[in-house]
């Protein structure tokens, strides 16, 4: 996994609450299992028209001046619905780095710090007012610094952001659970050595 330090990039608002997993990355993609071939389903349902591979014009993701957005401005509980990894898979292989939004759906969110992509919560008054500011300043960006948990925008303003240190600890060194877990490789062994010596039946 990617380890997240700082980051700078332009906003893209998706202005909309209750996302859920489905709207992110549809049922048809859960047959796939590797973290790759999914960007192109992002948001299919608001992404193209009807069925087709048609852009709609009208879908945030397609206007030109979100072209090379890797921040996601959002609304309330982004992510609720289903517990799909793909979901967080789908955003990080299109290029978000980092979410923004007052909430998140509880899976969803330890998803993604898994898949190396930081969510932000902010209030709600703030939240609104970097979509006014993302609206009114086409290529608007924000700097992100993990270590300091703050946001600095192109006013110079600096938003501060609460996070789990676990989690800030994880995406700093770019370690998954599995990851966090592989740290450890000699404790369990030698766990496993002394179990095995005070219970050998268990191990016949």
């Amino acid at each position: 996994m990617e380890a997240f330090t700082s980051h700078q990039g332009i906003v893209m608002p998706l202005d909309r609450v209750n996302v859920d997993t489905d709207a992110i990355i549809p049922a048809m993609y859960l047959k796939a299992v590797t973290r790759t071939g999914f960007a192109d389903g992002l948001f299919k349902h608001w992404r193209y028209l009807g069925e087709t591979t048609q852009p709609n014009p009208q879908f945030v993701l397609n206007m030109p001046r979100y072209k090379n957005a890797t921040i996601l401005l959002t609304r309330d509980n982004f992510g609720c619905g289903s517990s799909r990894e793909h979901a967080p898979w789908a955003l990080q292989e299109y290029g978000f780095r980092a979410i923004i939004a007052p909430s998140f759906a509880d899976i969803f969110y330890n998803n993604c710090f898994n898949t190396g992509i930081l969510l932000i919560k902010l209030d709600a008054s703030i939240i609104q007012s970097l979509f006014e500011a993302v609206e009114a300043n086409e290529g608007y960006h924000l700097a992100i610094d993990l270590e300091a948990q703050s946001i600095t925008t192109p006013e110079q303003q600096i938003l501060h952001f609460e996070l789990e240190r676990p989690k800030k600890e994880a995406l700093l060194q770019g370690l998954d659970s599995v990851g966090r877990i592989l740290r450890y490789t000699n404790e369990i062994a030698a766990f496993e050595q002394r179990r095995k010596q005070a219970l050998p039946w268990l191990f016949a």
